[in-house]
């Protein structure tokens, strides 16, 4: 059976600021592009963190939800709630077969979190996942290192999508940028 998929989104912290950006693209299967404007990157608990998912939609909204319920549960302590969401995604027979990942983020953190149990924070404050998430991963962090401070966060979340989408055939231009 096919599945709806929606692919690359790109976080970063730098020089103080903090961005995330996702593409507009869903697939369905390997071959049909189904919507061009989706909304894959989000400010939860009441605008301090950001979200972003790839991978099955409905599976991801699954996620956003269980994920806003654990920061409103441990009062907006990101690590915490990450860390108690991949322990439940992990254990409980149904969500084990969800397929998404989530990057989340605030002004001090950013973790990448997935159903096996991962909660990942990277060493060099940029993380990237999706069918483009490796393009954007590198035009990023080319950004980051080469740009000086030319570039704000919310400018080399763009252009790493940018990037990612004149390669992929899973990502779009449609894209969303979020800030803290």
């Amino acid at each position: 059976m096919s599945q709806f998929h929606a692919t690359t989104i790109f976080g970063i912290h730098h020089k103080g600021e903090c961005a995330m950006s996702g593409d507009g693209q869903v697939t369905f299967g390997n071959a049909v592009v189904m919507k061009h404007t989706a909304r894959k990157v989000r400010k939860l608990f009441n605008g301090k963190v950001l979200a972003g998912f790839a991978g099955s939609v409905a599976d991801a909204f699954t996620l956003f939800e269980m994920f806003e319920g654990k920061l409103e549960e441990f009062n907006g302590n990101l690590q915490r709630a990450a860390v108690e969401l991949a322990k439940q995604w992990r254990s409980d027979k149904v969500l084990r077969k969800l397929e998404a990942m989530l990057i989340v983020m605030n002004k001090e953190h950013m973790l990448l979190i997935s159903g096996t149990g991962e909660v990942i924070e990277p060493d060099d404050g940029i993380l990237a996942i999706g069918s483009g998430g490796n393009y954007a991963l590198a035009a990023g962090r080319s950004l980051k290192k080469y740009s000086g401070d030319h570039l704000t966060a919310k400018e080399i979340a763009k252009a790493a999508l940018e990037i990612a989408a004149e390669i992929c055939v899973y990502t779009n231009e449609n894209i969303i940028v979020e800030e803290l």
